[in-house]
């Protein structure tokens, strides 16, 4: 009898680990997927904001939507990105009497493939690669 009750409580027992640990590894899962999709997002408005700093369309609300999505993006980002970023910045700051457009293209490739990293997109033939933004052409 007492073997009886003792396997009934190893069963008992083990079955209710096993549903814990997959609840635990489930939800887990789910947060990182979650933050995922929240670094995509700021990951997107930060892309979507570098259009409006573009030269031949810079203005102020564009440099302040930049701005908030560089500043957002220390909250998500991992320290890879952030590293990119801040390199990004210093080369694109109007204080910097230095910049080129090579060194821009350079280090916004850089901060791409960081972010692509980040999120798992394949990197095969990223580092050969020189990411480019596009403009519109200006109105007639």
């Amino acid at each position: 009898m007492a073997f009886e009750i003792v396997t009934t409580v190893i069963a008992s027992s083990t079955a209710l680990v096993v549903a814990v640990v997959g609840y635990w590894f489930t939800k887990k899962r789910e947060r990182e997927a979650e933050l995922r999709k929240e670094r995509l997002d700021h990951y997107k408005e930060l892309v979507s904001s570098l259009s409006d700093i573009l030269e031949s369309d810079n203005n102020f609300q564009g440099q302040k939507r930049f701005a908030v999505a560089c500043n957002n993006l220390n909250l998500v980002a991992p320290v890879s990105v952030i590293k990119a970023l801040q390199a990004f910045q210093d080369e694109i700051k109007s204080s910097n009497p230095g910049r080129t457009l090579e060194r821009h293209d350079e280090l916004l490739s850089s901060l791409l493939v960081e972010m692509r990293r980040d999120l798992n997109i394949s990197p095969d033939g990223e580092s050969a690669l020189i990411f480019r933004l596009w403009a519109p052409g200006k109105p007639q």
